[in-house]
């Protein structure tokens, strides 16, 4: 494999060479940045903030849509006139992710100073790629490497027109604190941009004690089937939905990695938050969409390396843990689990020190009672719901092989909030899908007045090539402008209903996890409730500390919601 994705034109770097990451993309790909970065500092890198100073440049790239495979391609060349024009410092400039999937030959052939090309699943071969030789790793050495509690977390900043430093928005040398305590604990952190109280009534247990309720649990699931993959994805394998034949360059065999607990990984989040990804691939056969070819079948990871990881992470310090995967509800099928999600839930949803728990990426014909019920159970379970439904148009849902309508889709959500009282539900829609008409997108339109969506993105249509919804008839395909308009139209629409249902929000008393000054103005601070998922909902914004003279970002208070705008609410600290 090593020979595959490394094509050696530089001299060897230093014996610990300086390495940069810059981390383009979705929550999912984040992770994947950080177990490379855990890979490479395990194995004798040293990680490095500034552009200058890296020897070694890794851009994990996103190729979902043409606007994202834009920016990796713009980041790509940003990184190769840096590595020409700062001294020679970088000798060698390594692109990995899904661009690579997708464009291995080319990105080889157009930009020769690529030195190697990583594919999302082949994780490991990031150390051949920086030209280090692996040493190992053993749990007994290191049962997880977020890093160890006596190394200072290094930090990598953002590259921007005028400082080429590295990974989107970062903040660096924050102060963070336990959940449950306001003692200040020096923490460098950085932060990927997506393209969006402690339980102390317990005695302390032991880590086993804490444990091994959950993995004897875990172990037994496991145990009850010896399926690799789930019927559907074989069956879709099949019938051409993975193939990459088309695709110049691209492996014939599928990307089949899992990390697992047992694998290094830097945490990249700030101290408080974290995401765990239970799952890779997609076994859905969506017509807009490539990710199943970039990504692979659908696999879950097993249960008793997702608690065992999540485990970990509170014990470094982080109290909100965010499932995520391509589909999230799809997680144990191909184990042999039925209602596997929902038993997650169950084992994660009591540990120790966890504060907030949410999951994102659900499917809507796979939002089950017993899922619903398990997160009303819950108090640590977030009473938030994110389940992409692409459209209302029955018709346009048909030939996005999605299946539904708008009527079982105000089911679903009249069901939810009938089982979870106060539930917020995230949703998002594709607006100019090729045969979208006047009155599918009306039908649209209506939907959205009716189910009352807490949050919504809009996204428009994307002709992908190597897409099913790429082959449609060119008389099918929606003009650009109209796109867009139907894209404004949608959000003026969302725009009255959000001010409407924020405005219901003042008076309420929350929890508040504070992030730090608020992106707008230095005037303001800005945190997330357990309703904000993060990076890609409204935040809260803070412009009375209460009882404080200072806040401490990483840090949960309670406070009041005062006011209320269109996506974004206002409050006070109250403690």
């Amino acid at each position: 494999m090593v020979s595959s994705v490394l094509e050696d034109k530089q001299h060897a770097p230093a014996a610990r060479p300086k390495v940069g990451f810059v981390s383009l993309g979705c929550p999912k790909n984040l992770v994947d940045s950080e177990v490379m970065m855990g890979l490479l500092h395990h194995n004798g890198a040293e990680l490095t903030q500034k552009a200058e100073d890296a020897e070694i440049i890794v851009i994990n790239t996103c190729s979902f849509i043409d606007s994202a495979k834009q920016e990796s391609v713009n980041t790509i060349l940003e990184m190769v006139q840096h590595k020409r024009e700062h001294g020679g410092k970088a000798t060698r400039i390594v692109v990995a992710g899904c661009l690579v999937e997708r464009y291995r030959d080319e990105i080889r052939k157009n930009i020769p100073e690529v030195d190697a090309v990583v594919g999302t699943g082949e994780l490991e071969a990031i150390l051949s790629a920086a030209g280090l030789t692996p040493s190992g790793f053993s749990k007994s050495d290191s049962p997880f490497q977020i890093l160890p509690q006596d190394f200072a977390q290094p930090s990598i900043e953002a590259h921007t027109q005028h400082d080429l430093e590295l990974l989107p928005n970062a903040l660096v040398n924050e102060t963070t604190v336990a959940a449950d305590s306001h003692q200040n604990i020096p923490q460098q952190q950085l932060v990927h941009r997506a393209p969006s109280a402690v339980n102390q009534h317990s005695r302390p247990q032991s880590e086993d004690e804490q444990i091994a309720p959950q993995l004897s649990i875990a172990q037994s699931l496991a145990e009850t089937g010896t399926t690799t993959s789930r019927p559907e994805g074989d069956a879709r394998e099949q019938s051409g939905r993975f193939s990459r034949e088309s695709w110049d360059g691209a492996t014939a065999a599928l990307p089949s990695y899992l990390y697992s607990d047992e694998t290094p990984r830097i945490l990249s989040t700030p101290r408080a938050s974290a995401y765990v990804k239970i799952a890779e691939g997609c076994d859905h056969p969506c017509s807009f969409c490539i990710i199943p070819q970039l990504r692979g079948k659908f696999r879950s990871r097993r249960m008793g390396s997702i608690i065992a990881e999540t485990q970990n992470l509170i014990a470094q310090g982080v109290r909100e843990i965010t499932l995520i995967g391509q589909d999230t509800t799809c997680y144990g099928e191909d184990l042999g689990l039925k209602e596997g999600l929902a038993q997650l839930l169950d084992a994660l949803a009591v540990l120790p020190g966890l504060k907030w728990l949410r999951f994102l990426y659900t499917y809507p014909n796979k939002v089950t009672t017993r899922l619903l019920e398990t997160m009303a159970k819950h108090d640590t379970i977030a009473k938030y719901l994110d389940v992409p439904l692409q459209h209302a148009s029955a018709s346009v849902l048909k030939t996005m092989k999605r299946g539904g309508n708008g009527q079982i889709f105000l089911d679903l959500i009249t069901k939810a909030r009938t089982i979870v009282p106060n539930i917020v539900i995230r949703t998002s829609f594709i607006v100019g899908f090729p045969g979208e008409t006047e009155a599918d997108f009306a039908e649209l339109c209506t939907f959205v007045q009716a189910a009352k969506i807490d949050w919504l993105g809009v996204f428009t249509y994307s002709d992908e090539e190597g897409a099913k919804a790429y082959e449609l008839d060119a008389s099918t395909k929606i003009p650009a402008r109209t796109i867009q308009a139907r894209r404004r139209k949608l959000m003026r629409l969302q725009q009255k209903i959000s001010m409407k249902s924020k405005s219901a929000w003042i008076g309420r008393e929350v929890d508040v996890l504070v992030e730090g000054p608020s992106e707008e103005t230095d005037l303001l601070w800005q945190g997330r409730t357990m309703l904000h998922a993060p990076e890609i909902d409204g935040h809260v914004l803070i412009n009375d500390f209460g009882p404080h003279e200072e806040l401490v970002p990483g840090t949960f208070y309670r406070a009041e919601i005062t006011e209320s705008h269109d996506y974004d609410v206002v409050a006070r600290i109250l403690e």
